[in-house]
């Protein structure tokens, strides 16, 4: 009987080290992509966040199999720790959007260490297909949709506008509030601080749709004609 046990515990443990480095293969594959791409949270980061996950899920599942033994009023919750683990990684993802000040550069970089440590968890609770398609579902949205998203902003008529505002909230909002007027598309918008004798003004990045260069003079005029505008660049 006990070379039965000492045999079950041996396998089990070989299947806990297989998911975890099933796990740190698919997740480094994930930040590898984000390393390659110089992103704040790359190989390392995306690795360490997958096997952590999957460590937890493992102890949730087995790490507290003898006091169910000994202990029959003793509830067993394997979804308990890992919930604590979702809500934990928002704040490793956070950070890496707040890297980039008040850009929205970091936000895919978020959504994958979440994702990672999504793997982390299932790999953790055995379910290898899942997290097999999961992996080619991520990685072909990072590489080969990121790709065909710069082919067709490439062909698109998409300028980059730059204003200075002064340094207020509603100025922005006026800003903004003209351009909806225009009907204009406003596909991304980059907030930076610049420095002014003693005060500091607001440069905003706009990637604008539009459709003829006239359209973005007649554009220009009617920025300028705010009060609120410094300058175009």
């Amino acid at each position: 009987m006990e070379e039965l046990i000492e045999i079950y515990n041996e396998n089990e443990l070989l299947m806990m080290i297989a998911r975890v480095i099933l796990t740190a293969i698919l997740c480094g594959f994930i930040g590898l992509e984000r390393e390659m791409k110089q992103h704040p949270a790359g190989f390392r980061t995306h690795l360490l966040v997958g096997v952590g996950a999957c460590l937890m899920m493992l102890l949730s599942l087995y790490g507290f199999e003898e006091y169910l033994d000994d202990y029959s009023n003793v509830q067993f919750d394997p979804a308990r720790i890992p919930s604590y683990v979702i809500s934990g990684i928002g704040f490793l993802g956070a950070g890496t959007i707040m890297v980039k000040g008040a850009t929205i550069k970091g936000l895919t970089t978020a959504a994958s260490i979440w994702i990672v440590a999504g793997l982390g968890l299932v790999i953790g609770a055995g379910m290898y297909s899942i997290a097999l398609f999961t992996t080619f579902v991520v990685l072909l949205s990072l590489i080969f949709l990121n790709k065909m998203e710069l082919v067709m902003n490439r062909n698109s008529e998409r300028k980059l506008l730059k204003v200075v505002i002064r340094s207020k909230a509603e100025h922005i909002e006026k800003v903004v509030s003209l351009l909806h007027q225009k009907n204009l598309t406003v596909h991304k918008m980059q907030l930076v601080s610049v420095k002014k004798d003693k005060e500091y003004n607001i440069l905003i990045h706009y990637l604008l749709e539009i459709d003829a260069p006239a359209e973005k003079s007649r554009l220009m005029f009617s920025l300028l004609e705010l009060e609120e505008v410094e300058k175009i660049m």
